[in-house]
């Protein structure tokens, strides 16, 4: 068996040049959109919380940025917590709750499909977020078709 001689790695050493930048750091021309929908599940992957940093970086860049919380996606905008609502059970436990609160407290919008929170996941409007808009389940086609005629940059997300 060959044997390995290589030091064991330590805090603050790297695998990857993590500072080069290939591409131009895009940024929004004026009056630009983007949507990101959510289509997933609370804590049934990364999608959701990758996709709400990918949400704040394109608020971040200039975009006039939107999340719609449709289907399963509206288990990301309600509040949790235990013992009581706001506390942080484990590690990251309220990691949806403070991004997309990050994310409108920066000027992003969030939108929740009203059929998904009360005939699938049983939900009222009370159970969401501060800030969380509520919409007919009509509206959602319509936002996604309004983004579209904006030109706007559109982020699908589906996880089953």
């Amino acid at each position: 068996m060959p044997k390995v001689t290589q030091p064991l790695h330590k805090a603050g050493d790297y695998f990857v040049d993590y500072e080069e930048k290939v591409f131009e750091d895009v940024k929004a021309n004026e009056g630009e959109k983007a949507l990101v929908t959510f289509h997933t599940v609370a804590f049934e992957g990364s999608i959701g919380l990758v996709n709400m940093l990918q949400a704040t970086r394109l608020l971040r860049k200039g975009y006039e940025t939107s999340i719609l919380l449709y289907g399963p996606g509206v288990t990301l905008g309600v509040q949790r917590g235990f013992p009581t609502i706001g506390d942080e059970a484990f590690p990251g436990h309220q990691n949806y709750t403070n991004q997309l609160q990050k994310f409108m407290a920066e000027g992003g919008k969030v939108y929740a499909c009203r059929f998904a929170l009360q005939a699938l996941y049983g939900h009222g409007e009370p159970s969401l977020i501060e800030g969380i808009r509520p919409i007919n389940p009509l509206d959602v086609l319509d936002l996604k078709l309004l983004h579209v005629r904006d030109n706007a940059l559109v982020i699908d997300t589906w996880t089953m």
